[in-house]
């Protein structure tokens, strides 16, 4: 395949299909290595976390609620330094998404040091940190809205807009 398929001219960078396979890549990984090596709780998929905590919280198991609350809350305040880093890097040498990608390569990197056990709230901490940066950052691909760290939005809206290519194939 052509690199100019991937990254067609008049495009950004950032909104390409090669940018976007790549993101979720990273994103897909990300959900399953921070479920299965780092006990159980999700790094970007924070409604799987808010269900697990409600259900803890329920059976009166406050610390083991906590355990989703603390990712819950890292993903907050990953979107909200996103913005920041949007709103401040305007006249940087560097685009803001680029700053954001180094942000979470050092971020990641971080966390493929810590030693599985004693520091998984800390990986799952930093990893839904992380993936929060991304989904803020990379929101479309050629133009159409897209979560690179989850799927069921995009399930959603791909089915939508299959559904309207056949629908408009059949009335041509």
């Amino acid at each position: 395949m052509k690199s100019q398929h991937l990254i067609p001219s008049g495009t950004q960078m950032s909104e390409s299909l090669f940018v976007c396979l790549l993101l979720a890549g990273v994103g897909g990984f990300l959900e399953s290595y921070s479920f299965i090596s780092r006990d159980g709780v999700f790094a970007n998929c924070q409604t799987g976390n808010i269900v697990l905590m409600a259900m803890y919280l329920s059976w009166g198991d406050v610390l083991r609620a906590l355990s989703y609350f603390i990712p819950i809350l890292s993903f907050f305040i990953g979107v909200v330094l996103t913005e920041l880093v949007r709103s401040c890097a305007q006249d940087a040498k560097l685009h803001w998404r680029q700053y954001v990608v180094l942000i979470e390569a050092a971020i990641l990197a971080g966390v493929g040091l810590l030693p599985s056990g004693s520091s998984d709230t800390a990986a799952t901490t930093l990893i839904a940190f992380s993936c929060s940066m991304q989904v803020e950052s990379f929101r479309k691909i050629k133009g159409f809205v897209c979560a690179t760290t989850m799927c069921t939005g995009n399930l959603r809206s791909g089915t939508a807009a299959f559904f309207q290519y056949q629908i408009g194939r059949a009335h041509v």
